[in-house]
Formats: C-alpha cells, structure tokens, sequence
C-alpha cells in the first residue's frame, strides 16, 4: 500500500488545493492532507479554521485523512508511514522552490520521494494569498473556493472592519 502526504498551510484551501489531493487520492492508496501548523507564519486562519475548511472540502474522498502536524515535513511523512510527498506546481516558477525543497528533503529523507503534480490549467492563476487579497478586498471568489471558503473569507473580512487594532493583516500583495 503507497501511503502520500499533501502538505500545506491551506491558508486558505482552494480549487487548485482540491484538484491535487484528489488527483493525489486516484493515484495513491491513502493519502494524508497535512494542513501545517506554522505559528511564526501571520496566516489569517487559526489551526482549527483551516482544519474545518480543509475537511469540509475533502470528505468526499474515502481515501484521504486530514491532520494538522507542526515540524520537519519529512518527519511527519515518517510518522504517518507515508512513502511520498506530494507537491502541486502551478507554474514555472513553483518548479525552482520545490526543486529546492525536494533536495532538502531527500537529504533529510533518502527514503521519501517527492511527486510533483502539475496544477489543472484552471486552477494555474490560484494560490491562497490571490483568494485572501481578492477576498478580503470584496471581490468575486466564487470561482475560486467552495462556498463555505468564501463565507469564512467575507466573514473574516467584517471581523476585521470592525477592529481596528488588528489591521491590516499581512498578506502577500498580488503586485509584490
């Protein structure tokens, strides 16, 4: 049985996220979506938040876990018994980092190989820091992420109006 892992923050998940875990779940026996917990990283969904989303997006799919894991992902890979890391590529770019992180890990892990799956030409435009920007600026995300996602963002954004304190939230800007 090939076990994978899907790691990510999933701040938060979107369309892109979904196609690859299950296009990871036809090709794997099990697959464990490991939405990572990085409390130096300023993400704008809590742990719990993005777990919720995370298995309301994916409970369709028999073969795939959701788990929160903190750490070396590799290490995590070795504790759940999984073979593979699985990575999406949605354009040129991704190649050079995950290229980057593949090496690091297969250091670390010379018994864990990384597969990368590319993005669906649909989804090649989307990343969760495009959603959140888009999102929280009240634009259209329909498209995007499920419904659900798209409630959690508008319901984020009016949390945030009505803080002052806590604005703004640092978010990668689409023109950096």
């Amino acid at each position: 049985m090939t076990s994978a892992i899907y790691p990510a923050s999933f701040d938060p998940i979107h369309y892109g996220h979904i196609d690859i875990a299950k296009r990871a779940a036809s090709i794997f026996d099990r697959v464990t979506v490991a939405v990572y917990d990085r409390p130096l990283k300023n993400l704008l969904f809590n742990i719990d938040e993005r777990m919720l989303l995370v298995e309301q997006a994916l409970r369709d799919v028999p073969n795939i876990e959701i788990a929160r894991y903190g750490g070396l992902t590799v290490e995590y890979a070795r504790q759940v018994g999984a073979q593979v890391i699985v990575r999406g590529l949605r354009v040129v770019s991704d190649f050079e980092l995950e290229w980057h992180m593949a090496l690091t890990n297969k250091q670390l892990a010379p018994d864990i190989e990384v597969v990368c799956l590319m993005t669906s030409q649909a989804y090649a435009f989307l990343s969760s820091s495009t959603l959140r920007e888009v999102g929280l600026l009240g634009g259209d995300v329909s498209s995007m992420a499920p419904t659900f996602v798209v409630e959690a963002l508008q319901h984020k954004a009016v949390e945030r109006a009505k803080d002052p304190i806590n604005q703004p939230v640092p978010i990668t800007s689409l023109r950096d």
